[in-house]
Protein backbone atom coordinates (compact mmCIF):
# COMPACT_ATOMS: atom_id res chain seq x y z
CA UNK A 1 0.00 0.00 0.00
CA UNK A 2 1.35 3.41 -0.95
CA UNK A 3 1.92 5.87 1.90
CA UNK A 4 -1.01 8.19 2.51
CA UNK A 5 -0.52 11.88 1.83
CA UNK A 6 -1.76 13.71 4.89
CA UNK A 7 -3.44 17.13 4.51
CA UNK A 8 -1.20 19.94 5.68
CA UNK A 9 -3.91 21.19 8.08
CA UNK A 10 -4.63 17.78 9.65
CA UNK A 11 -4.56 17.82 13.45
CA UNK A 12 -1.21 16.04 14.03
CA UNK A 13 -2.47 13.53 16.59
CA UNK A 14 -4.97 12.24 14.06
CA UNK A 15 -2.30 11.08 11.60
CA UNK A 16 -2.42 7.41 12.76
CA UNK A 17 -6.23 7.52 12.45
CA UNK A 18 -6.30 9.32 9.12
CA UNK A 19 -7.42 6.30 7.07
CA UNK A 20 -10.68 6.26 9.05
CA UNK A 21 -11.58 9.90 8.43
CA UNK A 22 -14.51 10.62 6.14
CA UNK A 23 -17.99 9.19 5.69
CA UNK A 24 -18.79 5.54 4.99
CA UNK A 25 -21.92 3.63 3.96
CA UNK A 26 -22.59 -0.06 3.62
CA UNK A 27 -24.34 -3.19 4.75
CA UNK A 28 -23.82 -5.91 7.33
CA UNK A 29 -25.45 -8.65 9.33
CA UNK A 30 -26.20 -9.16 12.99
CA UNK A 31 -24.85 -12.18 14.84
CA UNK A 32 -22.15 -14.25 13.19
CA UNK A 33 -23.09 -13.05 9.70
CA UNK A 34 -24.79 -16.22 8.51
CA UNK A 35 -27.23 -16.24 5.58
CA UNK A 36 -30.32 -16.06 7.80
CA UNK A 37 -29.01 -13.41 10.22
CA UNK A 38 -30.77 -10.00 10.12
CA UNK A 39 -29.41 -7.43 7.66
CA UNK A 40 -28.64 -3.81 8.47
CA UNK A 41 -27.38 -0.77 6.59
CA UNK A 42 -25.14 1.82 8.19
CA UNK A 43 -23.77 5.33 7.73
CA UNK A 44 -20.58 6.11 9.67
CA UNK A 45 -18.61 9.35 9.93
CA UNK A 46 -15.17 9.91 11.47
CA UNK A 47 -14.50 13.66 11.61
CA UNK A 48 -11.50 15.88 12.34
CA UNK A 49 -12.81 18.50 14.77
CA UNK A 50 -9.62 20.53 14.94
CA UNK A 51 -8.89 19.11 18.38
CA UNK A 52 -6.86 16.07 19.39
CA UNK A 53 -9.67 13.57 18.89
CA UNK A 54 -11.83 12.12 16.12
CA UNK A 55 -15.60 12.57 16.37
CA UNK A 56 -17.43 9.30 15.63
CA UNK A 57 -21.07 8.86 14.62
CA UNK A 58 -22.81 5.72 13.33
CA UNK A 59 -26.45 5.49 12.29
CA UNK A 60 -27.82 2.00 11.64
CA UNK A 61 -31.09 0.72 10.17
CA UNK A 62 -32.60 -2.75 10.01
CA UNK A 63 -32.95 -3.64 6.31
CA UNK A 64 -34.46 -6.20 3.97
CA UNK A 65 -32.62 -8.46 1.51
CA UNK A 66 -32.48 -5.67 -1.09
CA UNK A 67 -30.90 -3.26 1.38
CA UNK A 68 -34.01 -1.09 1.75
CA UNK A 69 -34.29 0.41 5.23
CA UNK A 70 -37.09 -0.96 7.38
CA UNK A 71 -36.65 0.96 10.64
CA UNK A 72 -33.96 2.69 12.71
CA UNK A 73 -31.81 0.31 14.74
CA UNK A 74 -29.32 2.48 16.63
CA UNK A 75 -27.29 5.69 16.74
CA UNK A 76 -23.81 5.72 18.27
CA UNK A 77 -21.67 8.74 19.03
CA UNK A 78 -18.25 9.12 20.55
CA UNK A 79 -14.66 10.34 20.45
CA UNK A 80 -11.52 8.44 19.47
CA UNK A 81 -7.94 9.54 20.13
CA UNK A 82 -4.40 8.45 20.81
CA UNK A 83 -3.93 7.22 24.37
CA UNK A 84 -1.17 9.49 25.63
CA UNK A 85 -0.28 11.53 28.68
CA UNK A 86 -2.33 14.69 29.13
CA UNK A 87 -0.61 18.00 28.34
CA UNK A 88 -1.38 21.68 28.97
CA UNK A 89 -2.56 21.90 25.35
CA UNK A 90 -5.48 19.52 25.94
CA UNK A 91 -8.97 20.92 26.39
CA UNK A 92 -11.23 20.24 29.38
CA UNK A 93 -12.53 19.19 31.67
CA UNK A 94 -15.73 20.85 30.53
CA UNK A 95 -15.06 24.01 28.53
CA UNK A 96 -11.64 24.76 29.97
CA UNK A 97 -9.44 25.75 27.00
CA UNK A 98 -6.06 24.19 26.42
CA UNK A 99 -2.83 26.11 25.99
CA UNK A 100 -2.55 27.85 22.62
CA UNK A 101 0.74 26.03 21.93
CA UNK A 102 -0.13 22.54 20.60
CA UNK A 103 1.29 19.43 22.22
CA UNK A 104 2.43 18.13 18.83
CA UNK A 105 3.14 20.37 15.88
CA UNK A 106 3.53 17.71 13.17
CA UNK A 107 2.80 14.10 12.31
CA UNK A 108 6.54 13.45 12.58
CA UNK A 109 6.43 14.46 16.25
CA UNK A 110 3.43 12.18 16.81
CA UNK A 111 5.41 9.27 15.31
CA UNK A 112 7.56 9.33 18.45
CA UNK A 113 4.55 7.98 20.37
CA UNK A 114 4.65 4.74 18.37
CA UNK A 115 5.59 1.54 20.15
CA UNK A 116 8.43 -0.70 18.96
CA UNK A 117 6.15 -2.64 16.63
CA UNK A 118 4.91 0.56 15.01
CA UNK A 119 1.51 0.55 16.70
CA UNK A 120 -0.09 3.38 18.63
CA UNK A 121 -2.16 3.05 21.80
CA UNK A 122 -5.65 4.47 21.32
CA UNK A 123 -8.77 5.05 23.39
CA UNK A 124 -12.39 5.56 22.43
CA UNK A 125 -15.61 6.48 24.19
CA UNK A 126 -18.84 5.31 22.55
CA UNK A 127 -22.38 6.04 23.73
CA UNK A 128 -25.43 4.32 22.33
CA UNK A 129 -29.17 4.05 23.11
CA UNK A 130 -30.34 2.36 26.28
CA UNK A 131 -28.24 4.44 28.72
CA UNK A 132 -24.99 2.64 27.93
CA UNK A 133 -21.56 4.26 27.51
CA UNK A 134 -18.34 2.38 26.81
CA UNK A 135 -14.69 3.21 27.41
CA UNK A 136 -12.36 1.33 25.07
CA UNK A 137 -8.59 0.93 24.91
CA UNK A 138 -6.69 -0.66 22.08
CA UNK A 139 -4.06 -0.47 19.37
CA UNK A 140 -3.88 0.92 15.86
CA UNK A 141 -1.21 -0.15 13.40
CA UNK A 142 -1.45 1.01 9.83
CA UNK A 143 -5.00 0.50 8.52
CA UNK A 144 -6.02 -1.89 11.31
CA UNK A 145 -7.24 -1.30 14.84
CA UNK A 146 -8.55 -3.34 17.75
CA UNK A 147 -10.46 -2.08 20.79
CA UNK A 148 -11.70 -3.75 23.98
CA UNK A 149 -13.82 -2.25 26.74
CA UNK A 150 -12.10 -1.20 29.93
CA UNK A 151 -15.33 0.04 31.52
CA UNK A 152 -19.06 0.13 30.77
CA UNK A 153 -21.45 2.60 32.39
CA UNK A 154 -25.12 1.54 32.47
CA UNK A 155 -28.21 3.43 33.56
CA UNK A 156 -30.61 2.04 36.12
CA UNK A 157 -32.87 0.50 33.48
CA UNK A 158 -30.20 -0.44 30.93
CA UNK A 159 -29.86 -3.95 29.55
CA UNK A 160 -27.04 -6.18 30.73
CA UNK A 161 -23.86 -5.36 28.81
CA UNK A 162 -20.71 -6.91 30.35
CA UNK A 163 -18.33 -5.58 27.69
CA UNK A 164 -17.29 -5.71 24.06
CA UNK A 165 -14.48 -5.70 21.53
CA UNK A 166 -14.35 -4.07 18.11
CA UNK A 167 -12.07 -4.46 15.11
CA UNK A 168 -11.72 -2.18 12.09
CA UNK A 169 -9.61 -2.59 8.99
CA UNK A 170 -9.17 -1.03 5.58
CA UNK A 171 -9.11 -3.63 2.79
CA UNK A 172 -9.06 -2.58 -0.88
CA UNK A 173 -10.42 0.85 0.09
CA UNK A 174 -13.36 -0.66 1.99
CA UNK A 175 -13.87 -0.40 5.74
CA UNK A 176 -14.45 -3.78 7.39
CA UNK A 177 -15.57 -3.93 11.01
CA UNK A 178 -16.64 -6.52 13.56
CA UNK A 179 -18.26 -6.09 16.99
CA UNK A 180 -18.23 -8.88 19.59
CA UNK A 181 -20.04 -8.82 22.95
CA UNK A 182 -18.87 -10.44 26.17
CA UNK A 183 -21.36 -13.02 27.42
CA UNK A 184 -22.11 -13.57 31.11
CA UNK A 185 -19.58 -16.43 31.18
CA UNK A 186 -16.85 -14.15 29.81
CA UNK A 187 -16.79 -15.61 26.30
CA UNK A 188 -16.86 -13.22 23.33
CA UNK A 189 -19.88 -13.72 21.08
CA UNK A 190 -20.27 -12.30 17.54
CA UNK A 191 -22.69 -9.37 17.59
CA UNK A 192 -22.42 -7.69 14.17
CA UNK A 193 -20.12 -7.08 11.21
CA UNK A 194 -20.22 -4.96 8.07
CA UNK A 195 -18.38 -3.75 4.98
CA UNK A 196 -18.59 -0.03 4.21
CA UNK A 197 -17.63 2.07 1.18
CA UNK A 198 -16.28 5.60 1.51
CA UNK A 199 -18.83 8.25 0.50
CA UNK A 200 -16.96 11.42 1.51
CA UNK A 201 -13.31 12.28 2.11
CA UNK A 202 -11.68 13.44 5.32
CA UNK A 203 -11.54 16.98 3.96
CA UNK A 204 -15.24 16.98 3.01
CA UNK A 205 -16.42 16.12 6.52
CA UNK A 206 -13.79 18.06 8.48
CA UNK A 207 -15.14 20.62 10.93
CA UNK A 208 -12.49 22.99 9.57
CA UNK A 209 -14.08 22.97 6.11
CA UNK A 210 -17.68 23.28 7.34
CA UNK A 211 -17.21 25.95 9.99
Amino acid sequence: MAPMELPTDLTPELAPLYWLLGSWRGQGRLGSGEQDDPIFTQDVTFRDTGLEFVEYRAETWLADESGSRLRPLSVETGFWSLDRARTDADVGPGLDPGDVVPAYKSAAEVDRLAEQDGSFAITATITHPGSISELYYGKIKGPQLQLATDAVMRGEHAAEYPGASRMFGLVNSQLFWRWDLRAADGEMVPHASAILDRTASAEEVSAKSTA
